[in-house]
């Protein structure tokens, strides 16, 4: 008996999902030449094996425990790392981004007072990725222009700080705080950070509970928070669920000094020229500059990113 890894596409309500697959196959009796004279390819599958994965114990979001042993909680816990355990496309991107990413939020956090698992609300949210939501939220927090404009952020068709990762995440980190002073746990901050601070008071005060483990929520919110756990446990474990790489398969921040300008920059791609890179180089390093020049009639100064010498091949 022999196993081969193989993937199936499954396709259902809408969803598609690249399942894992070991397939044993079963062959007769034989020596080694007879097998050698068969090529693998052509040999007959007769047993496909799909296995449930097994609920990991003690699983909790900032210290504060998940009640597993709830039937309802145990079966949307599973749900989610099903899901995307067998989305192995999607989680091995989010895992080589994180390699890239979490050294930037990380101390952040820690700097702010923010437990460290908020780094995986932000995986949720965007996939780490500069994402753009159909209501407009955008960057990898998922900010909206009235939240950004009111915690500090500049925000307009020339200057978009919502890209800004170490901005934004500051942002987040104080909403999250202000959500926490409010409802006293993590667990329902991280919660109002998807349904806002007023639509989980309202809930709460509806249903006459005080968890959000006990609140029948829509779907969005309900499957939030297990979204955000399944991610830190397939993040934190990536080798339990079968994910293989090596450190050279993982993405790597780039190496960046600070550039000041305080006054107006009329063409980025002159700009960039002057530091060896071109135009593509300085806005995947600045996202937040949304156009090919600065305005800055205010004369507020800058802090644009450059990367060190030689991190990319010469620009001509």
């Amino acid at each position: 008996m022999k196993i081969l890894k193989s993937a199936l596409v499954l396709v259902g309500l809408g969803t598609v999902l690249l399942v894992s697959i070991q397939a044993t196959q079963q062959f007769p009796d034989t020596n080694d030449e007879e097998v050698s004279e068969t090529p693998k390819k052509d040999r007959p599958v007769k047993d496909y094996n799909i296995y449930a994965l097994p609920m990991p114990e003690n699983i909790n979001f900032a210290g504060e425990n998940v009640p597993i042993e709830d039937p309802d909680i145990y079966e949307r816990m599973d749900r989610e790392l099903l899901v995307n355990t067998y989305w192995q496309s999607n989680a091995l991107l989010l895992i080589k981004r994180a390699n890239k990413y979490f050294p930037i939020i990380e101390p952040i956090l820690e700097e702010e007072g923010v437990p460290n698992d908020f780094k995986y609300l932000a995986v949720i949210e965007s996939g780490l990725t500069q994402a753009v939501s159909p209501a407009g939220a955008k960057g990898f927090w998922q900010i909206m222009e009235g939240t950004g404009k009111d915690y500090g952020l500049e925000i307009n068709g020339n200057v978009d700080e919502r890209y800004h990762i170490e901005k934004s995440t500051r942002v987040a980190a104080d909403y999250l705080k202000k959500s926490k002073e409010k409802f006293g746990s993590w667990t329902m901050a991280a919660a109002a950070y998807n349904a806002g601070n007023r639509g989980v008071e309202r809930q709460l005060e509806r249903q006459k509970v005080d968890d959000y483990y006990e609140l029948l929520l829509n779907t969005e919110t309900g499957r939030y928070m297990f979204r955000i756990l399944a991610l830190k446990e397939i993040l934190s474990h990536p080798e339990k669920y079968g994910f293989n790489f090596e450190d050279k398969h993982l993405y790597k921040n780039i190496p960046t000094k600070t550039v000041k300008v305080d006054t107006v920059v009329n063409d980025f791609a002159d700009f960039a020229k002057h530091f060896n890179i071109n135009y593509k180089i300085l806005k995947i390093h600045n996202p937040w500059l949304r156009e090919a020049h600065l305005n800055n009639a205010s004369r507020r100064e800058y802090e644009i990113k450059i990367p060190e010498e030689n991190t990319y091949t010469a620009v001509k």
